[in-house]
Parts: C-alpha cells; structure tokens; sequence
C-alpha cells in the first residue's frame, strides 16, 4: 500500500470512521475510499452493499473486478441501565464483538459484581457520553424507565447519529417519552428513529429473552440497514 495511502487510513481509523481500499484486480490500482466519500463514488452500490457485510471481498461491477478491504470501526454497545436485561444483553455483545458500556447513576445497580469485565459508569448519562462519545457506529438502548435518565441519554444519541437507539417500554410509556423529548427540542424525524417498543417482536418475556430480541434487532440495522424489514 502507498504511504500516503496509509497514512490517510491511520486517520480514518484513529477517528473511527469507516475505510474501503480499492483495489483493480486488471491494473493492482489502488485508492482509498472514505466512509464520507462512499455516496458519491463511482462504485457506491457495492461498497455500501460490503460495508454492510462487514467483511472483504471481490466484487464483480461493470467497471471491472475489484478488491474491497474493509476497515471499520469496532461497533460499540451504549446502554443506560444496570438491570437484569442489560445483565443478559451484555454478554451477548461482547460474543458478537462490541465493545459495551452501561451507564446507570443508581449506585446500588451499577456494580462490578453485578456486571463482571464490563465498563460501568456510575454517573448521569449527560456527562458519561461525553466522555464516551458515541457514533455511527454504536448502538444505544435505554432500558431503566426513569425519563430523568432515558431522555437525555437518548437526545444524546439521536444527535450523535447512533445507527441503532431502542427504548424499553409499553406503547403508552414511549407515547409519553416522545411528549417529552419534543419539549426538549429534539426533531421529530429524529425521534421517529427510536426503537420502541425494543427488539424484534419475538414474544420475548424473560429479561434474557428481551436481551436477545435487542440484539437481534440491532445485528439487523446493522447489516440491513435502517429500512430492513425483520
């Protein structure tokens, strides 16, 4: 790879944004293609089809046959609460390779013993996803029924453009969240995005079955997209 190459891809991973390097298999050409610059490329179709993939591979187009390596960021995992979902749902996570994070200010949920090996944050989602910063490339859910902390954590993600954001909660407890995120300024396209009621409509019951139908749901946005149909 060229060097220059190679430095432009250091940045894009060091920002965590998605990474294609072209390659004609006819001519060995390369050139790298950013996750902003996918849209508007001549091969737009097929590398987005890729990137939803998630893995490398040769393409057949009509400009030729082409090497897609993909480098994208290691998704993540946000989840408000420290409950007995989030209890199941972690560890699933972590099996398929995101990086998770629970963020519950309630002391007596968010403990090690209650969540071995996993990064708890013991404080107000407003100031632990500043810190944590999420994208793209995360997931988030919102899953202790409390607004004061659910809302703003999920303003949060919708506005940091979060691929999946689910809510826990009947119809009747999301009619009241979308009142009150509307008072805090949040778009309604934006709120229109939320996931609620969570997961794939699997007739989930127990807090590991309800774990499973979130993951599943986010495994599909992921591959699928946000029109995919389960």
């Amino acid at each position: 790879m060229r060097l220059d190459l190679l430095a432009t891809l250091n940045a894009e991973r060091a920002a965590r944004r998605a990474a294609v390097v072209v390659t004609e298999l006819a001519s060995g050409a390369q050139r790298l293609v950013r996750e902003g610059e996918v849209a508007g490329d001549a091969l737009a179709e097929a590398l987005q089809a890729q990137i939803r993939s998630g893995k490398s591979g040769v393409v057949e187009t009509e400009a030729g046959r082409f090497f897609l390596e993909l480098h994208l960021p290691p998704p993540r995992l946000m989840i408000t609460g420290a409950v007995h979902v989030s209890q199941a749902l972690a560890p699933i996570a972590r099996l398929l390779g995101f990086d998770v994070s629970i963020v519950d200010p309630r002391t007596a949920f968010a403990t090690p013993e209650r969540f071995p090996d996993v990064p708890l944050y013991a404080e107000w989602p407003d100031t632990a996803l500043a810190r944590l910063k999420p994208d793209h490339w995360t997931a988030f859910v919102a899953l202790t029924h409390d607004p004061k902390i659910d809302d703003p954590a999920l303003e949060i993600a919708l506005a940091a453009g979060c691929f999946y954001v689910g809510a826990l909660g009947s119809k009747k407890t999301h009619g009241r969240r979308i009142e009150s995120l509307k008072k805090r300024g949040v778009p309604e396209p934006s709120i229109a995005r939320i996931h609620a009621p969570i997961g794939l409509s699997i007739g989930a019951s127990s807090p590991q079955e309800i774990a499973l139908s979130i993951m599943a749901e986010i495994i599909l946005r992921l591959r699928r997209g946000p029109e995919a149909k389960p």
